[in-house]
């Protein structure tokens, strides 16, 4: 008999337990909906945070859905319970190439709002692409004694590789780090390259995974600390540029790199969404889904899922300012360079 595996990814001891859904369970609506709906309830992380009543929300989405419910509408149905949670890390497919992000607008927008085409053009000399790291590159700001560092993702082969960049910037008075449209990636590459510019030991944020069907059921709390760097960190002036899309492991490499005495965080708020995800979900028509697991809290309790982290100096370009040929958050990087340590 054919079956569809439906995969738990939170089980008390991290123990592995499977759901099968034989191939004879209610393809309808309202049983879509039901193990969606109680998947959620009984695995999602971040109701307490988020400040989510998701019984509230059954209330309002259950009696949208009847027998004759089609699947466009079921599909703007679950769309629209999880757009509540206001988490992209929470993500529904239809196997057909399309999907719906929780709370992705402004991620999305920020695209706009930024080019890498006319940074090199108009503000960078000397950019060096590193082809094993996807999306690092670096070089200098034109005419100005700044280094330049950008960071598209927290994916690749060797994140060592930044100690070697920063031997390349050693010189440079400051250096500019730009994470906008980061798309996140492995929390141990955001870590390393962090260490690169630590000042030292910091206690940054501890994580923990729920474990149980209520709300509030999780593991004890794993500690995550900054360390010294091995190689000689760089502890100059260093501005990072965030936006929208700054996410997840981008946003984990902030939390490294804002707890630095010579860190200054300029642009737009990043997009709030910390947590792990968990392994793909199926329901029974085969649409897949997955969401956060994880809670990520400051060393006094906090959460900044669903906040981000709020620049120090805060600016962010439109789409005009783009296409005029104009990044206005650059310019405000090297201008509070200028006006904070006289280096030009």
């Amino acid at each position: 008999m054919k079956k569809l595996i439906f995969f738990f990814a939170l089980i008390s001891f991290s123990a592995c337990t499977n759901l099968i859904i034989d191939d004879d369970e209610p393809i309808t609506p309202i049983n879509n909906f039901e193990i969606f709906w109680n998947d959620f309830n009984q695995h999602y992380s971040l109701f307490t945070i988020r400040n989510i009543n998701w019984n509230n929300l059954y209330e309002i989405y259950r009696p949208q859905i009847n027998e004759t419910t089609s699947d466009e509408e079921l599909w703007n149905i679950l769309s629209n319970l999880i757009e509540q949670l206001d988490d992209s890390h929470t993500v529904l497919f239809d196997g057909n190439g399309n999907n719906y992000h929780s709370g992705y607008a402004l991620n999305k927008q920020s695209t706009s709002e930024f080019s890498k085409e006319l940074l090199t053009s108009k503000y960078l000399d000397l950019v060096n692409n590193i082809p094993s790291e996807d999306g690092l590159s670096f070089g200098k700001i034109k005419n100005k004694n700044i280094g330049y560092i950008y960071l598209g993702t927290m994916d690749g082969e060797n994140p060592s590789i930044i100690n070697s960049v920063i031997n390349e910037l050693k010189d440079y008075s400051a250096i500019i780090l730009d994470v906008r449209q980061n798309t996140g990636g492995d929390d141990k590459y955001s870590s390393k390259i962090a260490q690169a510019f630590s000042d030292g030991k910091h206690f940054i944020y501890t994580v923990q995974t729920r474990n149980g069907i209520n709300h509030d059921d999780f593991d004890n709390k794993k500690q995550y600390h900054t360390y010294p760097n091995k190689e000689n960190s760089y502890v100059k002036p260093v501005i990072v540029l965030t936006d929208r899309k700054t996410i997840s492991a981008g946003e984990i490499f902030l939390l490294h790199m804002k707890s630095f005495k010579h860190i200054v965080q300029i642009g737009d708020t990043t997009a709030g969404d910390f947590s792990t995800v968990s392994n793909m979900r199926f329901l029974p028509n085969s649409w897949h889904y997955n969401y956060s697991i994880q809670k990520f809290l400051l060393p006094n309790g906090e959460s900044l899922d669903g906040i981000g982290h709020i620049p120090d100096v805060y600016t962010k370009n439109n789409k005009s300012d783009i296409t005029s040929s104009n990044d206005k958050v650059i310019e405000k990087a090297i201008q509070y360079l200028f006006d904070e340590y006289k280096i030009e």
